[in-house]
């Protein structure tokens, strides 16, 4: 395999990823998956292993997929908290957290609770 064809492979394992990545995280909200995959069950569906994922990941995008993973729940916990009126219990059991184990993970990547988050971005389009 010549160079060409290791780059464009491992482009194929990232989009791969994050098309997967996509499609179970809208499963999950939607209540068509009622757990979180781990990245071992992701690498699973693509056919690889799980070190050879993160190491593609890696090597393509800077981060291992873990990074993304939470970068794409936090995106759609936004999304949520915003957009349904669903409380943020709901939220959490959704994207198959604890709720106070959700609040958690939200304020370790925001500065902010789930709560503050929507009062602040509430205020801010006032």
């Amino acid at each position: 395999m010549n160079q060409a064809e290791k780059i464009s492979r491992n482009e194929e394992i990232t989009q791969a990823y994050f098309t997967l990545l996509d499609q179970h995280l809208a499963d999950l909200i939607s209540g068509r998956e009622i757990e979180m995959m781990e990245i071992s069950q992701l690498a699973d569906r693509l056919f690889i292993s799980a070190k050879h994922l993160s190491q593609t990941i890696q090597l393509t995008m800077g981060h291992h997929p873990c990074h993304f993973y939470d970068q794409k729940i936090l995106d759609a916990a936004k999304k949520m908290i915003l957009e349904t009126p669903l409380s943020i219990a709901e939220i959490a059991r959704k994207l198959t957290y604890d709720p106070s184990n959700f609040s958690k993970f939200f304020k370790k990547y925001t500065g902010k609770t789930p709560g503050q988050f929507k009062q602040d971005e509430l205020n801010s389009t006032s």
